[in-house]
């Protein structure tokens, strides 16, 4: 049973996806549907989390949208993101950044990593 689940999951993963880690600023471009028309929509903020493994990853970006904090999680795999771009790489010593939630203006900020 698990061979079939595991196959079915393998024609549903996309070929290439960014590298990117908790912390990253990333742009997402997401198609969004209205009505009968289809547009690409832009959110950049930093990346909380990523869970989940194979086809069902996620990962969950928060922004600063006009002085209230907005969060999206999209499904890494998933057809209605477009492409991923890594603006900045985060230096950040956890796995999930739930903290920031809690944090307005420079004290929500990651450190950037100097490569």
């Amino acid at each position: 049973m698990n061979d079939i689940i595991r196959s079915i999951e393998a024609g549903q993963m996309k070929a290439e996806v960014p590298e990117f880690h908790v912390g990253d600023t990333v742009r997402v471009h997401a198609k969004i549907k209205e009505g009968n028309r289809e547009r690409i929509q832009v959110f950049e903020g930093t990346v909380l989390k990523r869970q989940g493994g194979s086809s069902r990853e996620t990962f969950t970006v928060r922004k600063f949208s006009n002085g209230i904090g907005v969060e999206k999680t999209w499904p890494l795999h998933s057809p209605s993101v477009d492409k991923i771009e890594v603006v900045r790489f985060g230096k950040v010593r956890r796995a999930k950044l739930n903290y920031l939630r809690d944090r307005v203006g420079k004290a929500a900020k990651v450190k950037e990593l100097v490569k």
